[in-house]
């Protein structure tokens, strides 16, 4: 199993590790642990490069293989030996706009389901863009409208974000943990990571997050559509954070 040390530090950028297992026929390498996210969760997989003896190997994303993490990378793999010591970069830029993508679905997510006791029943991102579907029978201009300035208000009130990792008996104690209509958690999964804003929203989650509301940047809701009888999905788009107004 690869060490996921995305799980308790999503800000960390750059990591060693060392090569377990490699794949010529698929360019993938495995290594012990790694800061790349694999994707899931509607969260993108992280891309960037491994350096290895001096060598440089983009890599074009991660992807999850039963425990481990498989990294695609672009060039040659036979030069790559199991044991070899690698140093690996995620692309910062791209990460750091999706966890405040991601962290803005949350807060969506959590305003909606307190002020309108509304289940998620689909969602996807990008970096700084998003759609999320909720049980809404009805969904007009005027709601959307107070939808996106409820979640601004969260965003500025500067609320902070934790993560835990629980047994899975004491994470499914906690009232509304999943937060889809259905859940996806399999049932071999004994230990469950939980996402929180404080004061807002706590739910399941493996993906990776910003520390704190005011990181996120202004939420703008750009379009709305029914997507069936009591599916409505949202749209948001998220702009810069006021350091960087």
């Amino acid at each position: 199993m690869t060490k996921l040390l995305y799980l308790t530090d999503s800000y960390k950028q750059r990591f060693d590790g060392k090569i377990v297992s490699v794949d010529e026929s698929t360019h993938g390498i495995i290594l012990d642990q790694t800061a790349f996210y694999s994707g899931g969760g509607g969260q993108p997989a992280d891309s960037g490069v491994i350096e290895v003896a001096g060598a440089y190997y983009p890599v074009k994303r991660a992807q999850k293989n039963y425990g481990k993490i498989v990294h695609l990378i672009e060039g040659d793999t036979s030069q790559l030996s199991i044991g070899s010591t690698v140093t690996g970069q995620i692309d910062w830029d791209r990460r750091y706009q999706l966890m405040r993508t991601h962290t803005a679905m949350h807060v969506l997510c959590g305003v909606i389901f307190r002020d309108y006791g509304a289940s998620v029943t689909g969602g996807n991102m990008e970096h700084l863009k998003g759609r999320m579907d909720f049980e809404f029978e009805t969904m007009r201009k005027e709601l959307v409208q107070e939808i996106e300035r409820a979640v601004n208000v969260e965003v500025n009130n500067n609320r902070q974000v934790r993560t835990a990792i629980l047994p899975r008996e004491e994470a499914f104690q906690i009232p509304d943990l999943i937060r889809t209509k259905i859940n996806l958690l399999p049932e071999n999964i004994q230990e469950v990571r939980v996402v929180e804003i404080v004061g807002l929203d706590l739910q399941a989650d493996g993906g990776t997050h910003v520390k704190n509301t005011a990181e996120v940047g202004q939420i703008r809701v750009v379009n709305y559509k029914s997507k069936g009888k009591i599916n409505k999905r949202i749209y948001v788009e998220i702009g810069e954070t006021p350091d960087n107004k």
